[in-house]
């Protein structure tokens, strides 16, 4: 009898610490975009890696050909083209302006905005509107945001990420020692989608799958398929899932 109290007493010494554990848990980051979109309503779950540290981030929604529809989420430092290491007048980095098309191309290219220098990126005087922009973030995050009006098409979500000074034995620092955009890149973007969504069916959940890599400097939108060079990098998302609402 005293063998089958104690062992029920472990039990529940156990199942107290689990539900105790669980309460330390943190919360995701809840990011919430375009408020006054007229549309659906698209809830994006993000689960970090081990090598997430400050990464740039495009969410956005295209066409199931591929065509771009609208931004729901882009990072402030992009949309502003404002960095936290942006600035080299002081002989160190410091926060300022900088043109990256490294970041984020497979997006840009999409978004097919070219400014006056030719580059894709947005600048601090064609900054992208803050309702479609958010801080960087520092750890799991769900993303609440609507498109700007109700959509009759098949449509899917697709996810770029980059973290910057991010090199390795493939994509060294002098690989491409004349290339300005690519000093400050290192292992390119990477570039995740979910399925095809019909949304006037759509499923419980979408998981995105990767899809490749942008280009190294930011030269063009074109998708690389091969990520074999890619290592630490791959390692930055752990899951993405999306829900329609």
């Amino acid at each position: 009898m005293k063998t089958i109290i104690f062992i029920s007493v472990l039990g529940l010494m156990a199942f107290t610490s689990c539900r105790n554990s669980n309460r330390h848990l943190p919360e995701p980051l809840s990011l919430i975009t375009n408020v006054k979109g007229a549309g659906h309503t698209f809830e994006v779950s993000f689960f970090s890696g081990k090598q997430f540290n400050h990464p740039v981030i495009a969410v956005w929604l295209e066409t199931s050909d591929g065509s771009y529809i609208q931004t729901l989420y882009i990072s402030k430092s992009v949309a502003t083209g404002y960095f936290q290491h942006g600035d080299t007048k002081s002989g160190r980095w410091a926060p300022g302006p900088r043109r990256r098309p490294a970041t984020v191309p497979y997006w840009s290219h999409k978004r097919n905005v070219q400014e006056a220098d030719g580059l894709f990126v947005p600048t601090a005087a064609t900054a992208i509107p803050d309702a479609y922009t958010g801080p960087t973030p520092l750890k799991d995050f769900v993303l609440k945001s609507k498109s700007d009006s109700s959509l009759h098409q098949l449509v899917r979500l697709v996810l770029e990420i980059n973290q910057a000074f991010d090199f390795n034995r493939s994509w060294t620092t002098t690989r491409f020692p004349n290339d300005q955009y690519y000093a400050t890149s290192g292992q390119p973007s990477l570039v995740y989608a979910t399925d095809v969504i019909d949304l006037n069916t759509p499923a419980e959940k979408y998981e995105m799958k990767l899809l490749g890599h942008g280009h190294y400097s930011g030269a063009t939108g074109e998708l690389f398929t091969d990520v074999s060079g890619h290592t630490t990098a791959l390692e930055i998302v752990k899951q993405v899932v999306v829900k329609v609402k």
